[in-house]
């Protein structure tokens, strides 16, 4: 009897079995050290209060107030980072400190970022669609615009928005854009290059006191649809006045105004907003309208800065059209990413 529990044991000593717990232990690896170890829950509540601090500012991120330096703004710039960056130093600490508390506490940042973020996660693409549309803050300093330019037009774009156009290099791209696209337009800084007709071009007034922003109507063979272009001004993180975003949001606002008064019933908004679709200084804007990276795209679709991007600010919105895909371009010698999506009309 005692050679057969031997055996079935697998140990040479009768007097000390291996019990099932031992044997899975075994397969614990580094946290074998942990068992009967009573410190493993009272250690890392810090960490663990980090860990929900974390939690509560993602989940939470609407609450943040902007009445300090645009913080909420700020953040929801940057959200899906916030997770990102501090969940696996989090969990270096927990490990080090040899603590269940905050390993536990982790699970819960980690799931309100999927139940944010996740769907951005999965390819959502679809085929078809009647209109493919490219947008693309080309950079004032570009140093090679007619290189830029053929780079976009080579994405097959029927539609195609540029913003920040320089005064001295709008015929460049003019001059390297003619042969795809017959048709084109161009405000101040912005302009629409179209393989179908352009009418009731006009500046879209976003109270700077230049032109940012235009619109016009694009009439393809489905029927005619609404493209707005623009360049929301530019914001900074400083020191002493925080993120400074104050002139972004009354354009942004204002934007918001004219696309509602649109009348013709597919629109579609092409630009560099600098922010956002989490920013709720841009919720003027995007309450009325789809990302269509959101709706159709794969992954999280950042554009800016193009040397390793962080965040979408260049953005495709649409509203009464159905988005079917949409994804970023090649790099250019901007320091964005061009945009790009294809829509059912």
């Amino acid at each position: 009897m005692v050679q057969a529990y031997e055996a079935e044991t697998e140990s040479g000593d009768p007097k000390d079995p291996v019990t099932p717990t031992r044997s899975r232990l075994r397969g614990l690896g580094p946290f074998r050290s942990w068992r009967g170890d009573p410190g493993i829950w009272r250690r890392g509540v810090v960490l663990g209060v980090c860990a929900v601090l974390v939690a509560l500012l993602t989940g939470l991120h609407a609450h943040v107030p902007n009445r300090i330096g645009n913080l909420g703004s700020l953040s929801e710039t940057f959200l899906p980072w916030l997770t990102v960056v501090t969940v696996p130093l989090l969990l270096l600490g927990a490990l080090w400190r040899r603590s269940a508390t905050a390993l536990i506490a982790l699970l819960l940042p980690v799931l309100v970022w999927f139940n944010l973020f996740g769907g951005l996660i999965t390819d959502k693409s679809t085929g078809g669609g009647d209109l493919t549309v490219a947008s693309h803050n080309v950079n004032a300093d570009n140093p090679d615009p007619e290189r830029t330019a053929k780079d976009v037009a080579a994405s097959g774009a029927d539609v195609l928005a540029l913003q920040e156009l320089a005064q001295g290099q709008v015929s460049a791209y003019r001059d390297a854009l003619a042969d795809t696209y017959k048709y084109h337009a161009v405000q101040g800084t912005v302009g629409l290059w179209s393989k179908y007709p352009l009418t009731d071009v006009a500046p879209v007034d976003i109270r700077l006191g230049w032109t940012r922003a235009m619109r016009s109507t694009v009439v393809t063979p489905q029927g005619e649809v609404a493209v707005y272009v623009a360049h929301m001004p530019s914001v900074r993180v400083k020191m002493r006045a925080g993120f400074t975003a104050s002139e972004r949001d009354r354009s942004a606002d204002a934007l918001g105004e004219a696309i509602s008064r649109e009348r013709v019933a597919g629109v579609v908004l092409l630009g560099d907003l600098n922010g956002t679709m989490n920013d709720r200084a841009l919720k003027s804007v995007t309450s009325q309208m789809r990302s269509t990276q959101g709706a159709a795209g794969d992954g999280f679709g950042f554009s800016w800065p193009a040397s390793f991007p962080m965040a979408r600010i260049d953005q495709i919105l649409v509203r009464d059209v159905e988005p079917v895909s949409s994804w970023t371009l090649p790099r250019t010698n901007s320091d964005h990413l061009p945009v790009a999506a294809s829509i059912r009309l």
